[in-house]
């Protein structure tokens, strides 16, 4: 009798969550007019996309051609290490010297075994096929706890770019891994988990040095959220694990380590620029206009920080002294988009680093003058910018204009943190 009460109350439930769902698809069903302008159905908008992008994936994994471009060199820089060569300044690939921090090592050494030592190519796309899965979902997950972009958006953030795809699992890039694992930290920041956050986001500087560009953010909101002392133990953990990770390298050749995987000053050359592509190549690789740019980037930083991300009549120091929530997914996606907007160069592999952000940016803070199309069309000229190869002085100038329309409607949107929402528990 016992079973048989169990049996039912197992069968009650899945009647009962089987309903609940009909009941939740009957209404959406009755509401399919508010259905892509309703940020409550993001979930459901994202769960057919992510649907449909599984589909979208594999017919480009097996009909366009896979292009070759740094995936023999990174498979040839963990081949040294696995090898026995710890020097950084030994390792190097068919495109040059290895210039990625100890994280990328080991996770593309797990991608040297797992494709028979780099020669299963389409291993390797299917591998990147479920990281492009995993971005998505992570993405999804923001924007469904932030609330504040219309769904239909999506659909241009997701099946729309040529690019993205491409760069996923047409070129094997190591930017996505990076990517992916800013966004899981985001997630985590989001839950309140600053511990595990700040740990991911430092396992993501290990892949690439791009994930620095959300730096400044995270450290405005370390600060008011527990204070200088409390920031520091967080701190500690984003420093900790990099030396970890490279404690191999840095026993080896410790100056050899930091310069090649953290080189700030790393020349780019001009033939790949997407962003520069209309200054004369003198000036573009002139360090006078490297340091314009890095002075118009903190002072843009500064900026923000002093007049968009603390609430409205306090100061800095005030900030400091009584640590409360803020707006995390604003603060660090407007810290790296004013660091794409000052880069010394943008390369074609470098559009994943804030293009899952642009939708959050263009519509969750929007000025009044701003409207759904202009929106959209900024949307479409950034996007057949990165799509015109090779660039031309149209390309980057178009895509200058569009990040100059962000950046303008960043600054004269509402107030990202106003006071009647200080006290909110939703941390987006």
């Amino acid at each position: 009798m016992a079973a048989g009460l169990r049996k039912r109350g197992r069968s009650g439930s899945a009647a009962q969550a089987e309903g609940l769902c009909k009941q939740w698809l009957q209404r959406a069903w009755q509401e399919r007019r508010l259905l892509l302008r309703e940020p409550r159905y993001t979930l459901l908008v994202a769960a057919c996309l992510c649907l449909a992008e599984v589909g979208i994936t594999f017919w480009v994994i097996h009909r366009v051609a896979y292009t070759e471009i740094d995936w023999k060199a990174y498979m040839a820089e963990v081949e040294g290490v696995i090898n026995g060569t710890y020097d950084y300044t030994q390792l190097q690939g068919d495109t040059g010297p290895l210039v990625y921090p100890a994280g990328f090592v080991y996770i593309f050494m797990g991608l040297y075994y797992a494709t028979s030592r780099g020669t299963d190519i389409r291993m390797a796309q299917n591998i990147f096929a479920v990281l492009y899965l995993a971005t998505l979902l992570l993405v999804f997950l923001i924007y469904h706890q932030t609330c504040k972009v219309p769904p239909f958006v999506f659909f241009f953030m997701c099946c729309a770019s040529y690019r993205v795809h491409s760069i996923f699992v047409l070129r094997l890039f190591n930017d996505p891994v990076a990517m992916v694992l800013l966004f899981l930290s985001i997630n985590l920041l989001l839950a309140q988990r600053w511990g595990w956050g700040c740990c991911f986001f430092s396992l993501a500087v290990s892949v690439k040095m791009n994930v620095l560009l959300f730096a400044p953010g995270l450290l405005f909101l370390l600060l008011t959220q527990f204070g200088f002392r409390g920031a520091l133990p967080k701190l500690g953990i984003c420093a900790g694990l990099q030396v970890v990770l490279g404690l191999p390298f840095l026993l080896e050749n410790p100056s050899g380590y930091l310069s090649r995987s953290f080189d700030l000053g790393r020349q780019f050359l001009f033939h790949w620029t997407v962003n520069w592509r209309f200054l004369p190549e003198a000036l573009f690789l002139h360090r006078a206009f490297h340091l314009a740019l890095l002075t118009a980037h903190l002072t843009l930083l500064l900026l923000f920080a002093l007049c968009r991300w603390h609430r409205t009549g306090e100061s800095i120091l005030s900030l400091l002294r009584d640590p409360s929530k803020r707006k995390i997914v604003s603060t660090l996606f407007t810290s790296n988009f004013i660091g794409i907007c000052f880069s010394r160069s943008l390369h074609y592999q470098f559009y994943v680093w804030y293009f899952h952000t642009l939708p959050y940016l263009l519509w969750a803070m929007p000025a009044r003058w701003l409207t759904h199309l202009l929106r959209l069309l900024v949307l479409g000229l950034i996007e057949l910018s990165w799509n015109t190869y090779p660039s031309t002085s149209c390309s980057s100038a178009a895509l200058h204009i569009c990040h100059a329309v962000i950046l303008l409607q960043l600054w004269l949107g509402p107030q990202p943190f106003p006071k009647s929402t200080q006290h909110s528990k939703k941390a987006h």
